[in-house]
């Protein structure tokens, strides 16, 4: 198989001139850095602002901002290690501890750090957990990134969760269809496993993480339509970013190439408020001003979007930003308020939900633990085993 030459070393990178390299040798210190051949020529080397590059190669930013590793509170939806259970009838596997391509905006940048290993190679505890949990009837595999894993590893894990009779719908969250397309149409052997498990009744979904459409070449055509055949169904998703995709005509292209490929438009999100992740951050406002323009130019089939924040408390559907006021909905609760509307007040430079003023009287702070808010200097650990939490019973 023709797989493309993956890079760990940002000397490897000629296309970037020595001085630079050597500026950039501090983050990659700190965060694991990996992209491959295929990717690189997607990028412009002629142009300093190009987005693909902006994507996967380290920036000084991310040693320079605060913030918090985990925005959305992660640690407290494990149930088992390497197992989230935070919405009634869905869990999480964090089942690679690698990812194909790292972005330098991902909200899991902790994931990134050289001493940290937080998702499991050992994925049978939150089989079990699963297995006895019968509410679970979607589950989604994370990481990291599923797809860099080996067939066989795959195979194991969808077998399993296959054999569990309450599972219905089995998600897989990749960058891998725009970074490594040829993985699709020239694994026989993994078109074979979804093939086999992804059946008229089961569907596996492929969960895409397309951000600009410059990513979607001839080959990640081929890699969507090889999916298509083997019986995946595939969404995509992506956070609106600076300097990225915040371009009304960049996101009218994505929302029109993905819907002509025959890839659902799925959410648009909210970049979380992560440590080293300042330089692509928009403003409420921004995100929800580019979004719609996007959105009034396509057609129904990329109306389909939404915008939204994952957040602590659920995911926070934007429905309007207007007048200084914010217009939100859950779109999906922790803590058993689905569809509850609210009118926040919206400053010009509110960019998360826990900058609206007021936002506290409609969730629970879970508590923080201090060494969460921190420089990007200053790196905490990251516990392996974190404090299951409770479930709430109904939602």
């Amino acid at each position: 198989m023709a797989q493309p030459k993956y890079l760990t070393k940002i000397d490897q990178i000629e296309q970037i001139p020595e001085e630079e390299r050597e500026r950039l040798k501090k983050i990659t210190e700190k965060f694991v850095f990996r992209v491959n051949e295929y990717y690189l020529n997607l990028i412009n080397w002629e142009d300093p602002n190009d987005p693909i590059k902006n994507l996967v190669i380290p920036n000084e930013g991310e040693l320079e901002e605060y913030g918090r590793w985990d925005a959305s509170d992660e640690d407290t939806n494990y149930v088992v290690p390497g197992c989230q259970h935070k919405y009634e009838t869905t869990a999480l596997l964090i089942c690679s501890e690698v990812c194909g391509a790292y972005c330098r905006y991902c909200f899991r940048k902790r994931l990134f750090r050289n001493d940290v290993k937080e998702a499991m190679i050992d994925v049978d505890p939150g089989l079990e957990y699963i297995r006895e949990h019968p509410e679970i009837n979607n589950v989604l595999l994370t990481g990291g990134d599923p797809l860099i894993l080996a067939t066989k590893k795959l195979r194991y894990i969808i077998e399993e969760l296959r054999r569990i009779p309450h599972v219905k719908i089995i998600r897989i969250g990749s960058k891998l269809p725009v970074f490594n397309p040829m993985r699709f149409y020239e694994d026989e052997e993994l078109l074979k496993l979804i093939r086999e498990y992804s059946t008229p009744d089961h569907r596996i979904y492929i969960m895409a993480h397309v951000n600009h459409p410059r990513e979607i070449t001839e080959e990640a055509k081929k890699g969507f339509q090889a999916l298509h055949d083997a019986g995946a169904v595939i969404v995509n998703q992506t956070p609106v970013l600076k300097g990225i995709n915040d371009h009304p005509d960049d996101l009218t292209e994505l929302l029109d190439t993905l819907s002509w490929a025959g890839v659902t438009p799925y959410y648009f999100f909210i970049n979380r408020p992560v440590a080293g992740n300042n330089d692509f951050v928009l403003t409420l406002k921004e995100a929800y001003e580019a979004v719609e323009e996007a959105k009034a130019r396509t057609s129904g089939l990329g109306k389909r979007i939404r915008l939204s924040m994952s957040h602590t408390s659920g995911k926070i559907e934007i429905l309007a930003v207007e007048h200084g006021k914010a217009y939100l909905k859950y779109h999906q609760s922790r803590d058993g308020q689905y569809g509850k509307f609210m009118v926040l007040d919206c400053p010009d430079d509110a960019s998360w939900f826990d900058d609206l003023p007021g936002n506290e009287q409609y969730w629970e702070q879970p508590e923080k633990k201090a060494e969460d808010v921190v420089s990007v200097n200053d790196m905490p650990d990251i516990p392996q085993k974190p404090n299951k939490r409770s479930r709430v019973a109904s939602r």
